[in-house]
């Protein structure tokens, strides 16, 4: 079999690899359950290599997530469920829809008013998705009321996001980012209590506590909290590289030097940094 630009090759290697008598062990025995965690990793794979900037792993990663995608509609087709054509199918049938300032006929003319309109077809679309999994015995747990179009299968500082930003559209909402401040003061209190109790569960409510009032802030303040973590955990690593490298140059270890030390090169990256 050789490779091939079209989408239909990719379906075929992937039955190949699922079939019983001849595919690959490790590719059959997958579910659902057990590749989810690869479908996530590759999307975060793909926001690396943008982060990046480096097409060349883009385009790779991209690939790795469609593999995904083409893995999960083989599964489902063999259960009988769908297929990748109907995959493609609803998602071409979801963007006509979504835009018919585009594709039919539309007042929409702004981006404030295509914004509108899609989140009118949306909630649409979510009633109808709920009459259809109703019918079908399927469990409604937080999928009713207003918060319900936000994913509880989102990565947790992504879904603190989105039911913050769902809340703010009918006013539940702080009027600026400086009583936020305030709040994250009042939450890092109450933290410190928690941790003199020493009651571990009531720490990690506390803390929770505190990483939802900092997406907050976040939000008010158009930066987005995934992103800036993101940057940060950058930062971090490009330092203690600069720690491990000084350390190595002069005949240290990481495991040998001392907090003192370490600290110590720690602030001449940040003075580095600042040119």
């Amino acid at each position: 079999m050789e490779a091939s630009g079209d989408i239909k090759r990719l379906i075929e290697i992937m039955a190949a690899l699922r079939t019983p008598e001849t595919g690959c062990p490790w590719d059959i025995e997958q579910t659902f359950e057990s590749i989810k965690p690869y479908t996530i990793e590759e999307a975060y794979e793909v926001a690396d290599a943008i982060e990046r900037k480096d097409m060349g792993d883009l385009c790779d990663e991209l690939g790795d997530l469609l593999l995904q995608v083409v893995f999960h509609a083989r599964m489902a087709e063999e259960a009988g469920e769908f297929t990748f054509e109907d995959v493609v199918k609803a998602v071409t049938s979801k963007m006509i829809r979504r835009h018919p300032h585009v594709f039919a006929r539309s007042d929409a003319d702004t981006p404030e008013a295509v914004k509108l309109q899609w989140d009118a077809i949306k909630k649409a679309e979510k009633a109808e998705r709920a009459a259809r999994r109703a019918a079908r015995g399927i469990s409604e747990d937080f999928k009713h009321g207003h918060l319900g179009s936000v994913q509880r299968s989102f990565p947790a500082l992504m879904e603190a996001l989105k039911l913050q930003e769902q809340a703010a559209k009918v006013g539940f909402d702080w009027s600026a980012a400086e009583p936020i401040l305030d709040k994250i003061e009042e939450e890092i209190d109450e933290l410190r209590a928690a941790l003199r109790e020493g009651r571990s569960d009531k720490v990690a409510d506390e803390l929770g506590d505190l990483i939802f009032a900092t997406v907050n802030i976040g939000r008010h303040v158009k930066a987005d909290p995934e992103m800036a973590l993101r940057g940060t955990n950058t930062k971090f690593r490009r330092r203690f590289a600069y720690i491990e490298e000084q350390l190595a140059a002069n005949g240290e270890t990481l495991e040998g030097a001392s907090l003192e030390r370490m600290e110590a090169l720690w602030q001449e990256a940040k003075g580095t940094e600042r040119g």
